[in-house]
């Protein structure tokens, strides 16, 4: 064993000398490793507190200012399988202009014929760039940071870069000053989520996949809920199950208001969905509340179109409403209360 160097006077002024870095050049080290600035302390004493704070702090609404945040939150905490196609900022792609070569399709850099967002990547894989160059982003994965946007946008930047044909590897810590979703995706454009009965969008070339990838992808499948996404409201989907099937709303209002408005139409008898609906509570998730009714289980996406719209306009109305709640308002409130449950 090498014996450790005495500290001495000489040692301790040589050391004080080492040119010190920067902040933003300081890289990420075991917590009780000397820092690589040269202060001469521990890490998780010196620059790893900064980075342990960035780590740890939790982004209540990390979707927020992204168009169709609602659905965001529901592909991230609902949905099974699903893919959107997303768009990068312009002053994104010309930075990744000169990042390999092949065809440029518009809103996106050469080399890059899509980017994808999916609910869930073969192997949970945070992110893959496929052998023609396109890329998709998973979306249902661990986070290193209390920041799912920038965590997000982290792995995205790494697919945009990342050799064809090859997954990208998950991240131990993600930069507290790098950018965001919201810096990386053009706001103009629309989030149109595409839900699909399974994960066959993982492998566009059967036969050339992989046994792993063969396995994850019969696992995943076997696993999936059936899901449909309304079209007549925004960001409402219908679920079955063996025992019933639901319907979980992610809605957009602040949660009092919105809680409010559900008491009024709960002690009202105007809460269902029709007969043999219930509302049975909500849910948190990413700062948003998500309404959740039981639906018979004969009762079909289709079925619940028509109903769930008239819904839409009575909630409206509620939430217009300026009046104290009632005593049965107010019990009705606490029932629903009651019933939450918070996801993230």
């Amino acid at each position: 064993m090498a014996k450790k160097r005495p500290q001495t006077k000489g040692n301790q002024g040589s050391k004080g000398k080492q040119p010190q870095l920067k902040d933003g050049e300081v890289p990420v080290v075991g917590a009780r490793e000397p820092c690589p600035c040269g202060s001469g302390r521990r890490y998780k004493a010196c620059h790893g507190r900064a980075a342990a704070h960035a780590v740890t702090e939790l982004v209540q609404r990390p979707f927020e200012g992204l168009p169709g945040e609602c659905d965001w939150v529901a592909l991230r905490e609902l949905v099974p399988a699903a893919t959107v196609e997303l768009t990068l900022k312009e002053e994104v792609r010309e930075a990744l202009q000169n990042k390999g070569g092949g065809g440029r399709r518009e809103g996106l850099p050469e080399g890059v014929p899509s980017v994808t967002l999916a609910t869930v990547l073969p192997m949970a894989w945070p992110a893959l760039r496929r052998d023609d160059g396109s890329v998709l982003l998973g979306l249902q994965n661990d986070t290193s940071s209390g920041d799912i946007s920038r965590d997000l946008a982290d792995t995205l930047q790494r697919a945009l870069t990342t050799e064809p044909g090859q997954p990208v590897p998950g991240r131990r810590a993600v930069s507290g000053d790098g950018p965001r979703l919201q810096e990386l995706l053009d706001e103009k454009s629309a989030f149109e989520p595409v839900v699909h009965p399974g994960f066959e969008f993982w492998v566009p070339d059967a036969e050339n996949t992989t046994p792993e990838v063969s396995a994850s992808l019969e696992r995943a499948n076997a696993a999936a809920i059936p899901t449909v996404k309304l079209s007549g409201v925004d960001a409402a989907y219908w679920c079955e199950t063996p025992e019933k099937n639901h319907l979980r709303w992610v809605m957009p209002h602040p949660e009092e208001q919105l809680l409010d408005a559900l008491a009024r139409l709960h002690a009202a008898g105007a809460s269902s969905l029709g007969e043999g609906t219930r509302l049975v509570g909500s849910f948190r998730a990413h700062g948003l509340t998500v309404p959740v009714w039981d639906l018979p289980s004969g009762m079909g996406a289709k079925d619940i179109e028509q109903p769930a719209a008239e819904f839409a306009s009575r909630l409206a109305t509620a939430l217009a409403a300026t009046e104290p709640l009632t005593p049965e308002e107010r019990r009705a409130r606490g029932g629903l209360t009651n019933r939450q449950v918070t996801l993230s």
